[in-house]
């Protein structure tokens, strides 16, 4: 199997609140991170299209692990599973 991942990623449950003028906010949960992205379980909303630049918060039970929202853009989209890589300019998609 070709593996293309540059970061290895760590199973997680964290609440994930992803936010974009176009449709608010809405909330899913992190099944894994890495220092490049995360995969993010998302129920009930509409996912954004992959090349969309977003701001997401991660949240703990008590209390947010990063008061300020990162912009991370959505690479690609599965069923109801989003992948977000943390957004550099020289990333995007455009």
């Amino acid at each position: 199997m070709d593996e293309r991942r540059r970061f290895a990623r760590k199973a997680t449950s964290i609440r994930v609140e992803i936010t974009h003028s176009a449709f608010g906010t809405i909330v899913g949960f992190a099944r894994d991170v890495s220092d490049g992205g995360a995969s993010v379980l998302i129920e009930n909303y509409q996912i954004p299209p992959a090349g969309t630049v977003v701001d997401v918060r991660f949240k703990k039970v008590v209390g947010a692990i990063n008061e300020d929202p990162v912009k991370m853009q959505v690479m690609h989209v599965n069923r109801n599973v989003a992948g977000l890589m943390f957004f550099r300019k020289a990333d995007s998609l455009d």
